[in-house]
């Protein structure tokens, strides 16, 4: 029998998700497959009626479903609670439970790099959905943070938002200032520079030992990311969260550590597949 997974959310045509589960299934001569399934908010409930009468055994959700669902699950854990948004469903005897891997999976790839967050001064530019799990992820790892954003008060609400988890956290004005010259880490979590636009404001003078890190990977290379190398910075895109969030996806569904360097060298071969189809172009 053949196990079934799926991404939700709208849109999902471009997503890499499934071209990474389904390297990962492959490599391990796994009976299971991984569909993209748009769906837009109002077609929420419907659509969790049609994956559990098609005994999909669990999926992942993204934008704009991530807070939606959550009143439409069985159980959820608290940390998935409190980040008040839920990127990964297991399907258990019926019961719909609701995970959030974002966070956990950002941190794992910092890990995995030897970088070590205790202590460290993290400057997180946005306040949304993918900022709030980072942050919480963060705070677990004794990092301070600094929440700047567009929005004030949505920087404000975050904050307090995770206050009760403890640790050093703060709001700031979405502007330069001394956290330049201040920053560990530095994290670009709004969707500024998916177009390959300009970044609304210069970090020239930015601590040249910081990591800084872009949420986006496609442009893979934004023009703040550029701005960063530029300054002598440590730099990657978002590829490494999206390959590590999904690793912990399997060990939700599946009990076992995903093939990780096999899904991540499918993610890496459509990159450069990618890269070099637009430069023809």
């Amino acid at each position: 029998m053949i196990s079934k997974y799926a991404l939700i959310g709208f849109p999902v045509e471009h997503s890499l998700s499934p071209l990474m589960h389904e390297a990962g299934f492959k490599a391990l001569n796994l009976k299971a497959e991984y569909h993209k399934l748009p769906l837009q908010i109002h077609e929420l409930s419907r659509g969790l009626d049609y994956l559990r009468q098609n005994n999909y055994a669990g999926w992942n959700v993204t934008y704009p479903l991530k807070e939606k669902i959550l009143p439409l699950l069985d159980f959820i854990t608290p940390e998935a609670r409190t980040i008040g948004a839920v990127n990964t469903v297991k399907v258990t005897d019926g019961l719909l439970q609701g995970f959030n891997t974002d966070g956990d999976g950002f941190v794992q790839s910092l890990v995995d790099r030897g970088y070590s967050l205790a202590g460290k001064k993290v400057v997180l530019l946005g306040a949304g959905g993918a900022a709030k799990s980072i942050a919480v992820s963060l705070l677990k790892n004794k990092a301070s943070i600094l929440v700047l954003n567009r929005t004030l008060n949505k920087a404000q609400n975050l904050v307090r938002q995770i206050a009760s988890l403890g640790g050093n956290t703060e709001w700031g004005v979405f502007a330069p200032g001394d956290w330049l010259q201040e920053v560990d880490l530095l994290i670009q979590a709004t969707s500024l520079g998916l177009k390959g636009e300009q970044y609304p404001f210069s970090i020239e003078g930015i601590n040249p030992a910081a990591w800084v890190v872009d949420l986006i990977y496609s442009p893979t290379i934004t023009p703040f990311l550029a701005q960063a190398a530029h300054q002598g910075c440590k730099t990657w895109n978002g590829l490494e969260m999206l390959l590590y969030q999904g690793a912990l996806a399997w060990k939700i569904w599946l009990n076992r550590e995903a093939p990780l360097e096999l899904m991540r060298q499918a993610l890496l071969t459509n990159q450069n597949g990618e890269e070099s189809h637009d430069h023809k172009q």
